[in-house]
């Protein structure tokens, strides 16, 4: 047989084997430090665990800082786009887009337990979200834990000490209720966030124990302040998603595995690694020196009370915008008392 033909046939007999070995490399983005929480124990243990799980054959390389370009707040279209593979997401970033997230944001709707809230947020998704994401492939949802306000300066001692001050907001119901305490509040995503302290553009801001080392709020600020209770002064929500596309081209054996790396245990996974940020975070600005406080449960109240007087005004917005605004509330609330531990 001539040797041409003998090389054809081989090819062909292999061709089987090399579908069955498909390799594939997806490029996921996000916006934080890797040392920070959220990289260091769910992303790169999630990379780490489809690369296991899929014997190889999908490796999930995960870039830092958006080094593969855009902003933070264009994260959603990047992946939808396919200019990523996939990533990590704030809705909030983009306010009004996607309005129904924001139930879980609202003052004092959460657990300060990240795993306990991301819980809630998952099988909050899957009741009212999911067609708001519809165009890209959702891996889970999740929360951070508690917010924190970080100041330059002494910590507030009463409602009333943040009156006047420009603060960092994350998202839509954090600013609402910054705006309630008397505070001038300037939406701006994490990477923003040092440099506005350092040059003065912000008093202080507030934001996860987990950022505060990454974001060397030890240096940057004084004090760092939580609320009285067990229910976080504000959350954010996150996707971890991947775009539509590329999951729906890869063979269903690797989708398996992606599929079992998602969902409510990702979830859980996701808000969990917050959870251990933030206890290492905590401590390492107390080691530093820095001022920590939780103010009294009377002060806590009084912005309670302010949280509610947001959560009506949110309600009257979604009532206008022709959503069901109590329903999404009770909706969320269900949800977050059902995953408590």
């Amino acid at each position: 047989m001539h040797r041409s033909l003998l090389a054809a046939v081989a090819a062909c007999l292999t061709l089987p084997t090399a579908a069955l070995t498909q390799e594939v490399t997806l490029r996921f983005q996000h916006f934080v430090s890797p040392a920070s929480a959220n990289p260091t124990y769910f992303m790169q243990p999630w990379a780490d665990a489809i690369e296991e799980q899929s014997g190889g054959r999908i490796k999930v390389e995960l870039y830092p800082f958006m080094q593969l370009g855009g902003s933070a707040a264009s994260q959603y279209d990047l992946i939808r786009d396919g200019a990523i593979d996939g990533g990590w997401v704030i809705p909030g970033y983009e306010p009004g887009r996607f309005p129904e997230a924001e139930a879980l944001e609202l003052p004092f709707m959460t657990s300060k337990l990240g795993a306990e809230a991301s819980r809630a947020a998952w099988d909050f998704t899957q009741d009212y979200l999911m067609d708001d994401f519809d165009d890209v492939h959702v891996i889970t949802t999740h929360m951070h834990g508690p917010g924190i306000i970080h100041l330059k300066g002494p910590a507030p001692e009463t409602v009333d000490d943040l009156r006047g001050k420009v603060v960092r907001g994350p998202s839509r119901p954090a600013t609402l209720l910054l705006e309630k305490l008397g505070a001038t509040p300037v939406g701006m995503p994490v990477p923003a966030f040092p440099e506005a302290l350092s040059r003065g553009v912000v008093d202080g801001g507030v934001i996860t124990w987990e950022m505060s080392p990454s974001l060397k709020l030890d240096e940057l600020t004084d004090s760092h302040t939580d609320v009285a209770g067990d229910r976080a002064l504000y959350n954010l929500f996150f996707v971890w998603a991947m775009n539509k596309d590329v999951y729906a081209a890869l063979p269903d054996d690797l989708k398996a595995v992606i599929d079992a790396n998602s969902g409510k245990m990702a979830a859980e996974w996701a808000g969990g690694a917050h959870d251990t940020g933030d206890s290492e975070g905590r401590d390492l600005m107390e080691d530093g020196g820095n001022q920590i406080a939780v103010l009294s449960e009377v002060e806590t109240d009084a912005i309670k009370a302010l949280g509610q007087e947001v959560r009506a005004d949110w309600i009257a917005d979604m009532d206008a915008r022709g959503l069901d605004g109590t329903a999404l509330v009770q909706a969320a609330e269900a949800a977050v008392a059902a995953n408590l531990n």
